[in-house]
């Protein structure tokens, strides 16, 4: 079943697999990048070539024939191979010049890695940077990115961390909100006022049940997903929320609430992959990183 997909182009190869693997047109194309329409007639184009139908079109999305399932490992095994050239190219590269990819969470790429970002430019003009705001994980494995600064460890094989510290969490509202509204004393008493949570991520309810509260996602009157906007309806003052400290203790319009309780802090971990570990630009920049998040870390 392999013998078929060595007459496509990898790019048709690359557009199967994503469409396999998301269940739709719409998500492969915010994967890779490209238009529905364009991925509807890749798709047609491969299946022309191979003369088979490789999906079967749904109201809310596609599934894979028979002949379609049959090929996803062959073409998981092209990928996998597509990537070790990659990185064995990478690899043999002696001089600090090209593009290098980071993925980090959106606040991080807000607030923190900016004047890293400045300081790197200025070190390595040769250096280009490429940011890659996402509070999902960005595959190293397949060069979605060169650098991650997470949040936690990775667990994927042939992925090499570093952790660098720690990242101090508080709670905090808009003195707008708490002059209006009162100022809680301890965290049962925040329970009484509005709560900002996230929309898809337990972290907060999980801390918070940690602490033996009985926490639940209708709890918070405001979610979202995005860390960015989490804070910015902090500071508006929509209600009490988590953020890093070193966010809130600068920012005139918040105040830090004080309650009694111990919260966890959030682990920073850079991760890459260990083929490109020495790539002299990758190791640039992860030394540069390192030596740059470490002045915001405990």
């Amino acid at each position: 079943m392999d013998k078929p997909l060595h007459s496509l182009d990898w790019s048709l190869v690359q557009v199967f697999l994503t469409v396999a693997e998301t269940g739709s047109l719409s998500a492969a194309a915010r994967a890779l990048g490209a238009s529905q329409p364009t991925l509807g007639r890749q798709i047609r184009q491969i299946e022309a070539k191979l003369s088979a139908e490789l999906f079967t079109r749904q109201p809310r999305g596609l599934t894979l024939t028979d002949t379609g399932q049959a090929l996803v490992g062959p073409a998981t095994r092209m990928r996998d191979a597509m990537a070790e050239i990659t990185m064995t190219a990478a690899g043999k590269q002696t001089r600090v010049e090209g593009t290098v990819r980071i993925t980090t969470s959106e606040v991080v790429s807000h607030y923190i890695l900016p004047p890293i970002i400045a300081r790197i430019r200025q070190a390595e003009p040769l250096i280009s940077i490429d940011i890659l705001p996402s509070d999902t994980s960005e595959n190293l494995l397949f060069r979605e990115a060169d650098i991650a600064v997470r949040m936690y460890r990775s667990e994927q094989l042939d992925i090499i961390t570093r952790k660098i510290g720690d990242l101090e969490i508080g709670v905090f509202a808009a003195k707008s909100y708490l002059d209006h509204n009162g100022r809680p004393k301890t965290a049962m008493e925040m329970l009484d006022y509005d709560l900002i949570g996230f929309d898809r991520v337990e972290r907060i309810i999980r801390g918070m049940r940690d602490l033996g509260i009985d926490a639940n996602r209708d709890m918070f009157q405001t979610r979202t997903h995005g860390q960015a906007v989490y804070w910015e309806l902090i500071r508006a003052g929509c209600g009490i929320g988590m953020a890093l400290a070193l966010i809130g203790d600068i920012d005139p319009t918040v105040e830090r609430l004080h309650l009694g309780i111990a919260i966890d802090p959030m682990p920073v971990w850079l991760a890459t992959h260990q083929g490109m570990r020495q790539t002299p630009r990758i190791r640039r920049v992860w030394d540069m990183l390192n030596d740059g998040l470490t002045a915001f870390v405990s």
